[in-house]
């Protein structure tokens, strides 16, 4: 019998209450250490940041005044105010706004908002990191400020007496925080050759603005040496736990699984070594050659000589190039795109006893989020081969116009395959607008007329609705860490299903706040879970069930799309899980 679910999502067997799908057990979070880690690591490093800053702002204007280089700091002031010209002021001007407080706080929150906003899935971690980098350089910079007295160089100031200490550049330490802290976003998460470019072109900003703080008359050289080493010392305390170690890990299924997903024998032999090679699949256009030879050098690492690379096409997105790695004895399969080629490798590897390792390259990664995988390629690729067999859940899925195949994350017809086929017919509003071209496209579809389907979920009766969206899913959570579906894991041996069907402005709000909470309605009664033969039973905009098999039969043709690919309309989606089909080498809890 299908499963409605209502308020709080029900436990699944085995598992403890309170735990969340996705979140590693034994007192493991978003982090692995835990959030109180995280916080208690960067409080207590600033602390010494701090100390160390004062420390050293007090040996300069103390015991360290008459030694050298600081008995030449004058002279360097003096040469920079000789120096000045009407256009090179006016220069200096420039420059040195960009790192002055209401530019940096208007940089930032634009950043921030841009990192969440833009991609197809937003980059919270990172967010938080250029916020949380900018910040605490800041507040150093004040602790620094109050305990240090260090007067202001004796020339003429360009821009008048402040009230702050001259030790540190306050204007240099938040520009290095902020344009720094870009950089390394860009190095990181951006591919080809333009990348270093731009980086280096960031780095040099707050180099620009210490230069225009001397030019200006603002500071002593040491004071601008200072400011850049407290913005340094800001993104490194942050990047440690919100880049580096920032990722959960997928913990095996609480409660005994399918006789599918037994454990399966180790991937070494007995020497240690690999049986076979290793064939990597990945998509061109989101794993450049660096990304490939980081790759190359964690699989020699770990005794996997020879990788083969496979490309993927757009005739054939990775499903071909799996099957022939099998066949020419590939025992690892490594996956490197999205979710497009994340479902093809897995469509042909269903069944099989060779190994997957997802390293998350597209812009989606939904499979690998609610997995918790690490987001560095290379680090996603050595925490899961340090890691632990595991058998994961996929969809089996057919229809009218669709040959039978399999998917990993969510399928559905309604608005999201509308919005996404609107969004791939116009090419250009998404090459200018990228992801907000499909906030573009949802608002031309919010208008379309509801669909009337037939649902039947395992064998109970068929259920008559309604809906302005059906969703099939294999996992919980969305672009910005919204539940869609909650109580979805990819290794409970069921699938989860979503309809969707609010009515005017209340209706929408109550959805949207049921998404946002990760739940559904609380009904008026407890016949409103009971289904019915004709009509809604209880009027609320969102419903839940968890099913093995399903069946959807929509009154006209809908547009469809699996796993975020929109294919072809039609009437009919047949979907039954298929427990434990999928084998993954996942990191070991604690990585």
């Amino acid at each position: 019998m299908p499963t409605a679910v209502s308020g709080t999502p029900a436990e699944l067997p085995g598992e403890r209450p309170g735990h969340r799908p996705g979140v590693a057990r034994s007192g493991h979070s978003a982090v692995p250490h835990g959030i109180g880690w995280s916080a208690g690591w960067i409080g207590a490093l600033t602390a010494c940041q701090a100390t160390l800053m004062v420390g050293i702002g007090l040996l300069i204007t103390g015991p360290a005044h008459g030694l050298w280089p600081l008995t030449v700091e004058d002279k360097v002031d003096e040469a920079f105010e000789r120096m000045r010209t009407g256009s090179l002021t006016a220069l200096s001007s420039v420059t040195s706004e960009a790192g002055n407080t209401p530019t940096v706080i208007t940089v930032t929150l634009l950043s921030c908002l841009g990192l969440i906003l833009i991609p197809r899935l937003p980059m919270w971690r990172q967010a938080a990191f250029l916020a949380v980098a900018v910040s605490l350089q800041s507040l150093v910079f004040l602790v620094i400020t109050v305990a240090v007295d260090r007067h202001r160089p004796d020339v003429h100031r360009l821009d008048g007496s402040l009230p702050t200490s001259s030790y540190t550049s306050g204007h240099t330490g938040a520009a290095t925080a902020l344009y720094g802290g870009l950089a390394v976003l860009v190095l990181s998460r951006l591919r080809g050759p333009w990348r270093r470019v731009v980086a280096g072109l960031l780095f040099l900003v707050p180099v620009a603005v210490g230069l225009a703080r001397l030019y200006r008359g603002m500071h002593h050289p040491t004071d601008v040496v200072g400011g850049l080493v407290n913005g340094c010392l800001s993104l490194l305390i942050v990047g440690r736990p919100l880049l580096t170690d920032g990722f959960v890990t997928a913990p095996p299924a609480a409660s005994p699984l399918p006789a599918a997903a037994s454990p399966l024998p180790a991937v070494a032999d007995r020497a240690g070594r690999p049986p076979g090679h290793a064939a990597v699949i990945f998509n061109p256009t989101v794993t450049d050659r660096t990304d490939r030879d980081a790759l190359r050098r964690v699989l020699e690492r770990h005794g996997y000589d020879a990788p083969v690379f496979k490309e993927t096409s757009a005739d054939d997105p990775g499903g071909g190039q799996t099957a022939d790695a099998v066949r020419q004895g590939a025992v690892l399969v490594v996956v490197c795109g999205g979710d497009g080629t994340l479902r093809a490798a897995a469509d042909a590897l269903a069944g099989s006893e060779v190994p997957l390792v997802l390293v998350p390259c597209g812009t989606g990664n939904l499979l690998a989020r609610n997995l918790g995988l690490p987001l560095s390629p290379a680090d996603a690729l050595d925490a899961a081969l340090r890691g632990t067999t595991h058998r994961v859940d996929l969809g089996r899925i057919d229809g009218d116009g669709l040959a039978a195949t399999h998917f990993a994350a969510m399928c559905g017809a309604g608005l999201d395959a509308a919005m996404l086929e609107r969004a791939n017919r116009s090419d250009r509003t998404k090459a200018v607008l990228g992801w907000p071209a499909y906030a573009v496209a949802l608002l031309h579809v919010l208008r379309a007329p509801r669909m009337r389907v037939s649902i039947r979920l395992d064998d109970a009766p068929a259920l008559r609705r309604t809906a302005r969206m059906v969703l099939l899913g294999n996992i919980s959570t969305v672009q910005g860490g919204m539940t869609l579906l909650p109580g979805a894991r990819p290794d409970d041996g069921r699938l989860n299903l979503l309809i969707l069907d609010p009515r005017g402005t209340s209706g929408w709000t109550r959805a949207v706040w049921a998404l946002l909470r990760g739940r559904t309605m609380e009904p008026p009664s407890a016949a409103a879970t009971v289904p019915a033969q004709n009509g809604r039973t209880d009027g609320a905009p969102v419903e839940f069930f968890a099913f093995q098999r399903a069946e959807i039969i929509f009154d006209d043709p809908q547009p469809r799309e699996l796993d975020g690919d929109p294919i072809a309309c039609g009437r009919r989606l047949t979907a039954e899980v298929r427990p434990g089909a999928l084998t993954m080498l996942l990191p070991a809890r604690g990585e």
